[in-house]
Order: C-alpha cells, then structure tokens, then sequence
C-alpha cells in the first residue's frame, strides 16, 4: 500500500492561499472576487486559493482522462474507483480499486483481478490495529499486445464504471462494479487474453467457456457462442470469433466440483447479458416511517434474449431485502459475507427510518437545581456561543454546530438571551460566508466550472487540492442553518440565503439527477451504503472515511433543513442517506452482529473503514478515545442511531475503557453522551464526578449537562416505535415510552406513532408524552408533568452524606425515603444468572462516608405474584472516589420468588454469589444498586420509595 496522505488531523490548520515567489520569500496573491448572485447570497468564480491537484501539470482539467463518451456534465469524485479518473499518484493508471466482490487494478496490458479472501491483520487487540484483504492478483485481462499509455474513463452509472484501453491498434473496454461478480469486456485489434498468477487449474473448457481455478479462487470466462479458449504458458485466449465481447466471472466458493458446475451453469444464462447501467431510486413514505430503495441494472444482450443478470449485496442490504431471495453460496469481502441473487434486473431493500430531534426534550433539566445548573452552562456561552478555534471551512462547521446546539436548547427553557445570541452568531457567520463581495479573498465559497464543485475558503484538510470531507463541513453549516430558519425563515428563503445553503447541500450529495453544476450524491456511494471521504481514493487501500457520524451529521441537516423550508426533495433524500448509512455504519464501523470483522482483529469497531479493510485508527491519534469517539462527533438529536442497540454502546464503551486503562481522560464529554445512549446513570454518574473535564473542542457544558441528564430521564432509544413525522423519536424507560416530536413551522400539527399515540405539537415546539408530557418550553420555570403511572422526572434526591441507609427511589436515585411506589423489574426469558439484564438501576453520587467494617445489608420487596421459576438477582457495586472505576462490586445469589401473590424480602442472607475488590472510604463517591431477573419468564414487582433499603457498611 502506498503511503497515506492525511487528509484530517486534529489541529487548528493555516490558511493556505496561491504564491507567488520573489527573492526567495513565498508572497501570498489573491484575486478579486467575481460574484454570482443566488437570491441574496452570492458566490465567486474566481480562484482564490488553491485547486484540485493531480498528476503535476495535468490536473486542471480531469477531463484529460475520460473519453468522449463519458456522460458530459460534472466529473463525480469521492467514489471507490476516483483514483482511476483523478490520477493523483500516477498519471497512467489507478490505483486498486475495490469493488467487492472483486478488486481490480489497472495497467498497461490490461485489467488485474484480485478475489483476496485471506485478511492481513496488523497491531494488537488492545491497541491501533488494522485489518485489510489487499490486492493480490489472480489474472490480468487483456487484448495480445496491448500496450495502452494510460487508462481512460468511457463512462460510469451509479456504482459502475468503464475503463478504456487503446494503444492505437487494440482497444478494450471493460465495465466493473460493486456488487457484480461479472467483469464485461468489449474488445478490438487482437485476441482476447487471461494471464495467470501461476499455471491456472482448468477445471472445464468446453466451446465458448472456461472454468479455472488461480491462487484457490473459481473463475469462468464466457466468450461468444462459436467460440473457442486455448490454455498455453499461463495464459488463456480466444479469438472470440471475431465477435469482440466476453466476460469474466468470480465464482463464489464452493464445497464440491458439482457445485462448482451448477454455479457455472447458472452464471453462463446471464455471462452475454452484459451490465450497461445501474441506478438507485428511492422513496419515503411518512404515514410508515419506511424507506425503500431500488436498486436496478440495465443490460444489453450481446447475444441471446437474457436480460437478466447476477449480483452479491453487501450484509447492510441482505438484511433488509425485500421482495427477493438470496442464494446460499456467498463471497467473502472486506464488508464481510455477500449474498447472491441470479437472474434479477433489480433487487429492493425495505429499511425504517426511526426519526431524529433538533435537541432532546428539556424533561429533566427543566426545573429545580438542575436548571439551575443548565443555565448556568447556558449563560457562560452568551459571550461567545460559537466558540470558535479556526477560521476554515472545518472550523468555523464545528462553531457553528455548538451554537445551534445552544440555540436549541436554550429555547426549550426559556432562556431567550442566550438562545438570540447563538442564533445572532449563526445568521452573521453564515451571511458572511455566503456573500462573496468585491476584493473579498477569505469566508467565501467559490464554483470551479472543471471540477463541478463549491469549495469555501479557507479551506482544511485538503477540502480544496483534494476535494476531501465536504459532507463533513458543509453539514454543519447546513444544520445551523436549519436551526436559524426554524426562527427566522426570511432569512431562509430562497430569494435570500436558502439558495446558497442549497448550494451546498448539492456539492457534497446532490439530489439533483441531471444537474449540470455539480454530480449527483458525489460524496456518498450509492451500492455500499456510506459516504467516502478522500477526494481522489489514490491509495492501495482504495478510498477511505473515518467520521461517519460527521457523514450523518450532514445526512440529519438535510432531513432538518428539508422539513423545515417545506422542501420535501432535500427531505427525502437526507432520509435514504440518513437511513441507509445508519445500516451500513452498524454493519461496517462498528459489526454490532459481530459477523463481518475477521475474528482475529480482536476489536468491537473500527475508527476508519477502508476500501479493503477497516483500521482501529485515526489520521490525526492513537488514543483510544479519538479512535473510538471520532465516529461518535458531534452528539446531536440527529445522532439517535448510535442508541438503536444499547448493548452494543456497552460493549464499545468498555473496550475504550479497557484499551485505554481507564476511563476517558480526552474528549470525555463526547464519550459520556454516547455512553448516555445505553447506560444512562453511569454516563450521569461519570459526568457529576468530573466537573472539571475540558470539553470537546466542538461542544458544550450547556449540551453535555442536557444530553446526559435528559437521557436518564428518558431512557434508552426505542425503536419498536416510530412516528408519521421525521423530527421524531420515543425513548424507554424501566417499560415506560416517552414520544417526542418536534415542530419547525408556524402551523400546530399532530403526529402519529406507530402503536396509535398521538402528540400535538405545537408552533415551533417540542413536545413529549407517555412517561413525559411537556408542551416545549419551561416559561413558568415548572416541572414537566407525568402521568399517575409512570415514574417522575429522574431529579437526583438531596444527598445525605452522613446517611448510610438509602431506599431505592423512582426515576433511580438512592436516597431518604420517599412515597410508596413500585417499578417493574422485565422477564429473564433465559438465563442471566451474574449477569446484570435489562435491570433497574438506582445511583448514589457525591458520598463522603466513612468505611465502618462488614458487609453491605439490603431489603428489597420482591412480588412476582403467581408466577412460577422467577429469580430476582441484586448487583452492588462501589466507586470510592467518583472517578468511574469500581473498586468493589458485590454480586448476590439470585432470590428464587413463591408463586403467591405478597411481598417477600430478599436480603443479604441470599449469600455472595461473586465479589471484587476491597470496600474503604467514599470520597464524592458513587453507589450503584441493579436489579434484575436471572431466571424465569415473568415479570417482578419491586417495591420502591418507602420500601426497599440498601444499609451501607459506613458510618
């Protein structure tokens, strides 16, 4: 693999502007501005900067590397096969290109084929590690004698695309792409050649095709009927009978010879239906939350009548097919197990979209002392809400980011100083940038015609020479914007400034078929499901991305921005980014199945998905929490995703904190907020504990403070239930659903949930019901109310220091007794004995007590009524000093509850079933008590407030 050029570091960048030398000394030189006008904004036409580089003097027009067949319009960049047409390392060839299930690469002679199954593991389990299935080549696929000086673009479709051959008497075309496990080829001026890596095993040449086997790999090669291969040398050709077309498949592996056959038997009826095109279509349809996407291919028979052809999907659509069957034998890929479908033109996949929030619902920092202590957060970023440590594109993203979060949250209490200033910040920053005045050099966006793109500057990151991470920074301007407009959509017209945010929104992933300004979803690639950040993918690994939740954070602005200005297009096409890289990030940063990493790599996640493997890293750290946290920035109500599956949030949490010794000790407040997605209480325990932490370089006290708290309030992401609205969510609790829905516009509306609760949501609000009803904003400084049956706002109860016995409360505390309650403890349905399972969990911070000698004491009324086999297990564990590790952590033996209705009292005397470490003094430490069902298929009543009591061993 060649080396690497970063393309982020996380560090403030200089501007860079074009130079001029004189005497030695680099003399900055800009040119004045040309603008054009759109609405109110306006952007220039004059360079004012640097530009998209490549192969030395070759690169100011990529045009130089197509052909003239190739689509005319903008040129797309940010693909799995860019490095072919951006040529930036070498200006004949690309660099491998990694289509999966076949790698290909390209020279002189031909077309290299790469089916490499075996992955190449580097670093350690605990430390930065990767894992790739680099390009190992097979055969190589060629005219005799050809000899071409560089490779050109004839064309591409969606996920395909055509490279050209000629050397001035041969020519060849071929056409690859992700999913297809065919290679098609149209050739002229010679015969048609395989070259083999070794004497390739013939396992069948009858007539027209041939079957063999190279380096363990099947592959088939279809010439025109009437034809013929000779084997010779290594090397296996055809005249094609003078036909000039074939093709080349990739068979998947199989157990047997007679398997082996059939597959072949079954490819040959599609080999001469050759893929001419593909294109995704997709639709969102409100009422049912749902999105469903179309894939289809276009063919042309070179011979027969079939019009069908054969594809592999990758796991992220194989899990949500629709409508269609996959065959068994699967290939191996980098993305893990693709499944095959034969004979299809089209296949569908049916996915939900769960919805996403501005900002959570202010349920638990709404009142009491902890609105006092979120506007306290809140107030401290009145002067300066933005924040902002750099004057790029990327820089002034993220300051951009904080202050929408701000504004947002600062509405929902009240606090309308606070809340004017970060949007006075936002319209300012933005009408800056988007007005490209006369003389104007710096905070201006300007079109390069060649390249078919918008690039800001100052730019960062080689978002200019390499046209990398424009999704990364453009979606933060998007989704400030979509905050302003909700307040003042004036300003969002566009007539005034809604045409440039819609400019970018179209550089990074336009929705636009047939635009002529920029190409359509340049940023995202349509077949694997997620965005690439590398301009020019000019690396052996292929292209790359790291920050997929940044990818998401611009997918979220759209779906905001679309809402809100009544732009049902944007909408839309933020929901089938939104929704389909939501899928593949599971699958493929963090393989929550468990399925698609080597298991050899020995890590829940990855911080980079590569075109070839993935890598426990980042461009810019080696620590732990950069590698883990940069695919978690910046926390948003757009970033729901990360909670779907709450468990797996604990398994990633405790590998940072294993492969960093510790807890967090950099960008905490970022990790606690993801850590908040699936353990709520332990992220707000961690937060209490350490009030001095630095925060993220893009965030907020203000935010962390609501994110957490609000969190263990409403409990985990439920996705069970989703709304007719996309700015919705519910969350669960202890079995109790919160539904929250949030209104941009001016018009009250109702939103529906999929299990028939309704909320009305009023203009420009934010509204809750179930667990919480809340009509959006705390202008009378109250709590939000409950209903009779479910548990109230999760404020933290008064500590006692000096008390050693603590009743475990609703909402999770431990503190002095409070009103009769109970709270449902969820049905085993398996055994969990020592494992902690769907629990109710109660928390204690901020104790300085004494360590007495002896043991802890409890009493918990347990009622499991007439239920039969139910086993209620109790886990005690002990933070001495608040710092998030647990010193002590007793773990009793399971209670086995009568099948008669009453209370009985589970006690200390149920006898340790596991303990570890050593009790001693609390020094603002944390207490946590879970309950759980270890056994059994029922639920357990338990009894809180007055009732059930943890005595401490302290005094």
């Amino acid at each position: 693999m060649k080396p690497p050029v970063p393309h982020r570091r996380w560090a403030l960048a200089a501007a860079t502007a074009l130079a001029l030398v004189v005497g030695g000394l680099a003399v900055p030189v800009t040119r004045a501005a040309e603008a054009a006008p759109v609405g109110a904004g306006s952007y220039t036409t004059t360079p004012v900067g640097p530009l998209p580089s490549g192969c030395g003097a070759m690169s100011s027009n990529p045009r130089q590397f197509a052909t003239a067949n190739a689509p005319a319009g903008p040129i797309p960049t940010n693909d799995w096969w860019s490095s072919l047409l951006w040529k930036r390392t070498d200006c004949s060839f690309s660099e491998p290109l990694h289509a999966h299930p076949i790698s290909y690469d390209t020279f002189g002679d031909g077309l290299g084929f790469s089916a490499n199954s075996t992955p190449a593991i580097s670093g350690t389990a605990t430390g930065v590690g990767e894992f790739h299935y680099p390009y190992v080549q097979d055969i190589r696929v060629g005219v005799a004698g050809l000899a071409a000086p560089l490779v050109k673009v004839d064309g591409w479709t969606d996920w395909t695309v055509s490279p050209h051959w000629s050397d001035g008497t041969r020519t060849m075309r071929a056409t690859i792409g992700h999913g297809l496990p065919f290679a098609y080829f149209q050739t002229t001026g010679g015969n048609a050649q395989i070259s083999t890596a070794g004497t390739p095993d013939v396992w069948s040449n009858s007539g027209a095709t041939i079957g063999f086997r190279v380096n363990g790999h099947d592959y088939v090669g279809f010439a025109p009927g009437g034809a013929s291969w000779t084997v010779a040398s290594g090397r296996i050709s055809s005249t094609l009978a003078g036909r000039g077309y074939f093709s080349v498949a990739l068979l998947p592996p199989t157990s047997s010879a007679t398997e082996r056959a059939a597959l072949a038997a079954t490819y040959g009826q599609y080999a001469h239906a050759h893929v001419t095109g593909t294109q995704v279509s997709y639709a969102y349809n409100p009422a049912t939350s749902g999105l469903t996407t179309t894939y289809a291919f276009t063919t042309t028979a070179r011979e027969g009548t079939a019009t069908q052809t054969v594809v592999s999907l990758y796991p992220h659509q194989w899990k949500s097919l629709s409508g269609s069957t996959a065959i068994t034998p699967t290939y191996p890929s980098a993305r893990g197990r693709m499944k095959v479908l034969t004979g299809v033109n089209q296949f569908r996949t049916a996915m939900k979209f769960q919805g996403i929030l501005p900002e959570l619902p202010a349920v638990g920092d709404g009142s009491g002392g902890d609105l006092s202590t979120l506007t306290g957060h809140l107030a401290a970023t009145r002067a300066n809400p933005m924040d902002q440590r750099g004057n790029d594109t990327y820089w002034t993203g993220k300051g951009l980011g904080r202050a929408a979060r701000i504004a947002e949250i600062a509405d929902q209490v009240n606090d309308t100083t606070t809340r004017d200033s970060a949007l006075n910040a936002i319209r300012s920053t933005l009408t800056d940038w988007f007005t490209a005045s006369s003389g104007k050099t710096s905070r201006i966006f300007y079109y390069d015609n060649n390249w078919g793109t918008l690039i800001g500057y100052p730019a960062s990151y080689g978002s200019d020479q390499e046209l990398n991470d424009h999704h990364f920074h453009y979606g933060y301007y998007i989704a400030a914007a979509a905050t302003l407009a909700k307040f003042d959509p004036a300003w969002a017209a566009t007539s005034r400034y809604g045409g440039m945010v819609d400019l970018l929104i179209r550089d990074a992933n336009n929705y636009r078929r047939g635009d002529t300004q920029f190409p359509y979803l340049r940023d995202f690639d349509i077949y694997a499901g997620h965005d690439w950040a590398s301009g020019h993918g000019s690396f052996g690994s292929g292209n790359n991305q790291e920050s997929s939740s940044e990818g998401m954070n611009f997918a979220s602005a759209l779906i905001q921005w679309g809402q809100t200005t009544g732009n049902t297009a944007i909408r839309d096409a933020g929901v089938f980014l939104y929704t389909t890289q939501a899928a593949a990030i599971q699958e493929y940063w963090f393989d929550v199945g468990d399925q698609n990493f080597p298991a050899a790599f020995g890590h829940s996640t990855v911080g980079m998905v590569w075109g070839d493997g993935g890598a426990y890293a980042t461009w810019f750290s080696g620590e732990p929490e950069m590698i883990q946290g940069i695919n978690l920035l910046p926390v948003t109500g757009g970033h729901l995703y990360l909670g779907n599956n709450p468990a797996y949030v604990r398994t990633n949490y405790a590998e940072l904190v294993r492969n960093n010794g510790g807890q967090p000790t950099v960008w905490q407040d970022i990790l606690w907020q993801f850590q908040a997605l699936g353990d709520p209480d332990a992220a707000l325990a961690n937060l209490r504990a350490n009030p001095g932490y630095t925060p993220e370089e893009g965030e907020s006290r203000a935010h962390t403070f609501h994110w957490i708290r609000n969190l263990a309030a409403l409990g985990n992401v439920d996705t069970t239930v989703t709304g007719n609205h996309p700015l919705s969510a519910v969350f669960s609790r202890n079995g109790a659903r919160t539904y929250v829905a949030s209104n941009p516009t001016a018009t009250p509306i109702t939103v529906t949930f999929s299990n028939g609760t309704t909320l009305a949501v009023g203009a420009g609000k934010t509204a809750t019901t179930g667990a919480y009803t809340w009509s959006g904003g705390n202008a009378a400084g109250g709590v939000p109310p409950t209903t009779p049956t479910d548990p109230p706002p999760t404020t933290d109860p008064p500590t006692t220091p000096g008390n050693p016995t603590r009743y475990l409360l609703p909402g999770g505390g431990l503190g002095a007794a409070g009103s009769p309650a109970t709270t449902t403890v969820a049905a085993a349905n398996g055994n969990h004995d020592g494992t902690p399972t769907n629990a109710q969990v109660f928390t204690a911070t901020g104790l300085n007590l004494a360590y007495a000698g002896g043991q802890t004491a409890f009493d918990l009324f347990v009622d499991a009524g007439t239920a039969v086999g139910n086993g209620v297990q109790v886990r005690i564990s002990y933070d001495l000093t608040g710092n998030g590790s647990w010193e002590r952590v007793e773990t009793l033996r399971y209670f086995a509850t009568d099948p008669v209705t009453g209370y009985e009292h589970y006690t200390q005397n149920a006898g340790l079933s596991s303990a570890t470490g050593t009790l001693g003094g609390l020094s603002n430490g944390t207490i946590r008590v879970e309950v759980w069902s270890a056994i059994g298929n029922n639920p357990t009543t338990l009894g809180i407030g007055n009732q059930s009591v943890l005595r401490l061993p302290y005094s």
